[in-house]
């Protein structure tokens, strides 16, 4: 079977990294994820939804009239339960600066002190097609925020996720055993069983 493209509305290299990890380990090569061709040079969409859903669905649909293909967008960050769930959908630009190492330091900085230390992952994945809505698929993991960056793995706030179960931030596990647990993979895998099932399928049956 020959594959079908699927657009992904990502610069993020780490991000699509991950994305084409998650699709081998679920079993999907029939599917090739490729960025969208020329996003860089396109007008960026304003990300300024108050949830993960609405930026992702704004995203998705409006890359979506730039290509004949299904494209996907995701928006995802980290939710700390001691600072009322910031950095959340500010989570990339939480910090003036907007870099991973700033963003971390000031999640750092604001939880000196605090016992609770629970937070999460979350990720919303929306699916469209020209211009037109398919779904939205949401992925959460439970951790806690370290006391300290450990790690070099990763990308953004991986250093600072504790995940009791692995005993170690996800900046200390390699990007294939996070992709079994973490809130991008659980979010892709139920996008991907959708695309497949309705695209990859019914593009077969016909």
């Amino acid at each position: 079977m020959a594959a079908i493209i699927l657009r992904c509305a990502t610069t993020n290299a780490g991000k699509l990294r991950e994305f084409h990890i998650a699709a081998e380990r679920l079993g999907y090569p029939q599917i090739d994820i490729q960025p969208l061709d020329g996003l860089k040079q396109i007008e960026p969409c304003e990300e300024d939804g108050v949830t993960f859903e609405e930026n992702a669905v704004k995203k998705a649909v409006y890359y979506s009239g730039f290509t004949e293909d299904a494209i996907f967008a995701d928006d995802s960050g980290l939710e700390v339960d001691a600072l009322n769930g910031e950095p959340g959908v500010y989570s990339a630009r939480y910090s003036p600066e907007g870099t991973d190492p700033e963003n971390n330091r000031l999640v750092l900085e604001r939880m000196q002190g605090v016992e609770n230390r629970t937070a999460r992952f979350v990720c919303v994945i929306a699916l469209a097609r020209q211009g037109q809505l398919l779904g939205t698929f949401r992925g959460a993991v439970e951790g806690e925020i370290a006391e300290a960056e450990k790690g070099p793995n990763g990308f953004g706030y991986d250093p600072l996720f504790f995940y009791p179960p692995f005993g170690c931030t996800f900046g200390e596990v390699d990007r294939e055993r996070k992709m079994g647990v973490s809130h991008r993979g659980e979010a892709l895998r139920q996008m991907l069983d959708y695309f497949f099932r309705v695209f990859f399928l019914n593009r077969h049956m016909e």
